[in-house]
C-alpha cells in the first residue's frame, strides 16, 4: 500500500519568513535607512537654502551623516548576521521514529514514510515574530535541501535511488533557528 501524502509537508516555501534577521536588527536597520534618507534630504536643501562656509560645511556635515547611516543600515544585518545572539533557546528535543538508520526502500523514485516525535514543544499552525522557546514548526531537509515546511509530524518524502541523509529541525514560530538548532537526523538508502 503505497503512503498518502499529508497535506502540510506541501506547504510552500515562503521566502520571507526566511529573513532569519531577527525583528530587532530589521528594524534597526530600517531605522537607519530612514534617517539616512532624512539626512541627505536635509543635505539637498541645505546645500540649495545656505551659501557660504556655514552652508557648505553644514552640507558636507549632513551628507557624510547620511552616508554613514545608508552604509550601517545596509551592513548591519550582515555583521549580526542570521540567527545572531538574539535568538532564543527552545526546551524541545526531536527525535525521527520514520525512518529508521540504515533502512532500505524500494522505488524509482521512492516514497518514504516520515514520522517525528517532539517532546518539549508544540506544533502551531501560524507564522509569528513573537517567538516562544516552545512553539515552532518543522522543517525537513533532504540531502540539505529544503524539502517541507509542515506544521505535522508525519509525511512522506519522494527520493531517488541512492543513500540520503533525512534533517529534521524544530524551528520557531518565525521560521528562523533556535540557538542552539533543534535537530534530528538520520541515513537511509533507496534501490530501484
Amino acid at each position: 500500500m503505497k503512503p498518502t501524502v499529508v497535506d502540510e509537508m506541501k506547504l510552500p516555501v515562503h521566502l520571507v519568513a526566511h529573513r532569519n534577521f531577527s525583528p530587532p536588527v530589521v528594524v534597526a536597520s530600517e531605522s537607519l535607512f530612514l534617517v539616512g534618507l532624512g539626512l541627505a534630504l536635509g543635505a539637498y536643501w541645505v546645500s540649495h537654502r545656505r551659501t557660504g562656509m556655514l552652508g557648505h560645511a553644514s552640507t558636507i556635515a549632513l551628507g557624510a551623516t547620511a552616508a554613514a547611516c545608508l552604509i550601517a543600515a545596509t551592513t548591519l544585518p550582515f555583521f549580526v548576521g542570521p540567527g545572531s545572539l538574539s535568538r532564543p533557546a527552545s526546551t524541545a528535543s526531536l527525535a525521527i521514529v520514520s525512518p529508521l538508520a540504515g533502512e532500505v526502500f524500494h522505488g524509482h523514485p521512492a516514497d518514504v514514510p516520515v514520522e517525528v516525535a517532539l517532546s518539549g514543544g508544540r506544533i502551531v499552525p501560524f507564522s509569528t515574530i513573537h517567538i516562544v522557546p516552545d512553539e515552532g514548526h518543522i522543517h525537513l531537509y533532504l540531502d540539505d535541501r529544503l524539502v517541507a515546511m509542515t506544521a505535522g509530524l508525519q509525511g512522506v518524502v519522494v527520493a531517488d535511488p541512492g543513500t540520503h541523509t533525512l534533517r529534521v529541525e524544530f524551528v520557531a514560530a518565525d521560521h528562523g533557528p533556535f540557538r542552539p538548532a533543534v535537530t534530528a537526523e538520520v541515513s537511509f538508502s533507496v534501490r530501484a
